[in-house]
């Protein structure tokens, strides 16, 4: 069993890092985070599409690269290395998913080849405030093809294109797609503490609305997205954790206090080897969940959840230890660590905080073991 990337995807991760480091230094992050006029990095959306990495996963038949999940995995590291301030997630990893896991033949065509090609950006919208939605919650609904209902908050919903909505029609949840840029669609930017990543309330009244799959599926849909998800933001979430790492051993090695540098004392030295502990946690239960993904395994529900948790349990440790590594300069705007905090803190929000997950991974293992 290969337990690391092939050559190939080697070399794919290393081009992607190359690439980028040279189109997205932290300056390219600011430039978004500053600019409230800006929702994302336009050009590097522009790059990627143009690199072929939006459908690195989509089949060749639907204009992908039909590469697999795990290359697609190797991309999603990179990104989250640098902070990329692109839809990349909502587009490929939920709508993309989406389709390709519920989507009918026509929709597929109608769909994939323009997310493959950077024409469209989607987002997958569920939430309708506070706690995790629930058949007992869920009010959104569908009357004769025609939306009602309010979701917030939607990650990249300012700027999506189409949208995929969980709703109930008949009393049954489905999953539906939905262009926003019709009739019967309004917006609102919300403000985050990330906002490299747009975040919006979506109003429909009277949206037009193409079912995803078969009634009364949606819930059974949208975990399943989830799982799916929930392991290409991990690696998103490892890129990020790495880097944090990185920066905070560099900084300890070149700043000096009481004539020594930083790193030569122990409580530093400790900051670092719990970081690194809990990246390699995080990247094990990555690279298992990974493999569930690609493999299509019966046990992704199960991997996707501990990568899930892991990863957002690391890259919240290492975002903040980074910080404290940095001292006092850590907590000021002109040092780089306050970006990956803040996308720390989006990231293990995105398809359900931490809390859920571990509830998740817990009934999973029950179920398992009852079975």
């Amino acid at each position: 069993m290969n337990f690391d990337y092939t050559d190939d995807q080697k070399f794919l991760k290393t081009e992607a890092r190359k690439f980028l480091e040279a189109r997205c230094p932290p300056a390219a992050v600011r430039a978004v985070l500053d600019d409230a006029s800006k929702s994302h990095d336009a050009a590097l959306w522009k790059g990627v599409a143009e690199q072929g990495w939006l459908g690195a996963a989509i089949p060749e038949e639907h204009g992908g690269l039909g590469l697999g999940r795990i290359e697609l995995c190797a991309i999603a590291e990179e990104l989250g290395r640098v902070c990329a301030p692109i839809p990349f997630a909502s587009t490929v990893y939920f709508l993309a998913e989406a389709l390709m896991l519920a989507g009918s033949e026509a929709q597929k065509a109608a769909w994939l080849p323009k997310i493959a090609a950077g024409e469209v950006i989607g987002c997958f919208a569920t939430s309708e405030g506070p706690g995790a939605i629930s058949p007992a919650t869920l009010q959104a609904k569908v009357e004769g093809g025609k939306l009602t209902g309010t979701k917030i908050p939607v990650t990249d919903g300012d700027i999506a294109d189409v949208a995929v909505v969980l709703a109930k029609e008949a009393g049954k949840a489905g999953l539906y797609l939905v262009e926003l840029t019709g009739a019967g669609v309004t917006r609102e930017t919300l403000k985050t503490l990330d906002p490299t990543r747009g975040v919006a309330k979506i109003t429909f009244n009277g949206a037009a609305a193409e079912r995803l799959g078969d009634a009364g599926e949606g819930f059974a849909l949208t975990e399943a997205v989830f799982d799916r998800a929930a392991v290409l933001l991990a690696f998103e979430q490892l890129g990020g954790s790495d880097r944090c790492l990185e920066m905070a051993k560099a900084y300890a090695l070149e700043r000096y206090a009481f004539g020594r540098v930083i790193a030569s004392y122990q409580a530093i030295k400790h900051k670092l080897a719990d970081i690194y502990v809990k990246n390699e946690l995080a990247r094990s239960n990555a690279y298992y969940g990974a493999w569930a993904l690609n493999a299509g395994a019966a046990e992704l529900p199960i991997a996707a959840s501990a990568a899930r948790v892991a990863a957002s349990e690391a890259f919240w440790f290492a975002s903040k230890e980074n910080i404290q590594t940095h001292g006092g300069m850590g907590f000021t705007w002109d040092v780089d660590c306050h970006l990956y905090y803040r996308r720390s803190r989006q990231l293990s929000l995105v398809a359900g905080a931490p809390r859920v997950w571990k509830e998740r991974l817990v009934s999973q293992l029950e179920r398992r073991n009852a079975a």
